[in-house]
């Protein structure tokens, strides 16, 4: 399987939030993105919650809601901001109160949350401004928690999913051969962190692992590609031609395959030089 994202096929791999037409591409079929886009380990919502000051949380980029709901489901009161409007309408229709928006041009309204997190989504986002604007509306103590799941292909399928793309579509990302899939996300890791450590007001970052597994048969798998970055606007006989090409990999490996996932967070915890908790000394 390519080692670039699914969300990440950018012309500007080293700089993707300033492909906007791209970062607002996945909005085509929300219906397909919502049903096959993998989900997040439950470890990772629990290990928010519980760092949380509170229950307010800010979901940016909430898409359909694929990473809100278990946070809804924790008890946590849930605010989206979605760039595109039509999975900000089938956020919606699952009961999500969602504004569209560009993150860094989001207007508050005044009001501050507790986490603010972001899945698959925050390499769309400056990391500069988006860090400054998330540590503005963090309350004291807040968390903000950024994830991507990594894909993690068995090493022959891996490369043979990377032939197909290859021989139809030769100049992205998703033609690279196999190598660590983690070493993909450099581009993305690293000007997070810097993001981050910029502001000044985050007191410490650290980085969370969760290693998972997914099954997928031929057809389950066929039906989350054109869900990847960019491919919702590739001509039907090229997406045709991709699909065929990966669906005979998928056979020739036995038809169905069990795809390994990281989930790689950075998770930031505003400063106790932001605290308004704190004593008075003079008291």
């Amino acid at each position: 399987m390519p080692t670039i994202p699914p969300s990440t096929p950018s012309p500007t791999p080293r700089a993707p939030h300033r492909a906007r037409r791209l970062a607002e591409s996945f909005g085509a079929d929300p219906e397909r993105y919502d049903r096959t886009r993998p989900r997040y380990p439950q470890q990772l919502v629990d290990r928010i919650v519980a760092s949380a000051p509170g229950p307010d949380v800010l979901d940016v980029g909430i898409g359909t809601g694929v990473a809100a709901r278990p946070f809804k489901a924790a008890g946590c009161r849930v605010l989206g901001v979605e760039v595109d409007a039509r999975m900000a309408a089938f956020a919606r229709a699952e009961g999500f109160d969602v504004e569209v928006a560009k993150f860094e041009e989001w207007h508050p309204a005044g009001r501050t949350f507790d986490a603010i997190i972001a899945g698959q989504t925050w390499h769309w986002i400056d990391p500069a401004a988006g860090a400054a604007k998330a540590a503005e509306l963090l309350q004291p103590g807040g968390l903000l928690a950024v994830f991507w799941n990594v894909q993690q292909a068995p090493p022959e399928l891996a490369q043979a999913f990377s032939d197909v793309y290859r021989r139809v579509l030769p100049n992205t990302p998703f033609a690279v051969g196999p190598r660590n899939p983690l070493d993909a996300y450099d581009h993305i890791l690293g000007p997070t962190t810097e993001g981050i450590r910029a502001t000044g007001a985050f007191g410490k970052h650290e980085q969370w692992r969760f290693d998972w597994t997914q099954p997928y048969a031929k057809d389950e798998w066929l039906d989350q590609v054109p869900t990847f970055g960019g491919h919702s606007r590739l001509p039907q006989s090229k997406l045709a031609e991709l699909l065929t090409g990966i669906g005979d990999a998928i056979d020739a490996a036995g038809g169905s395959f069990t795809m390994g996932y990281a989930t790689i967070a950075i998770v930031a915890t505003v400063g106790d030089h932001r605290r308004t908790d704190r004593p008075d000394p003079a008291s």
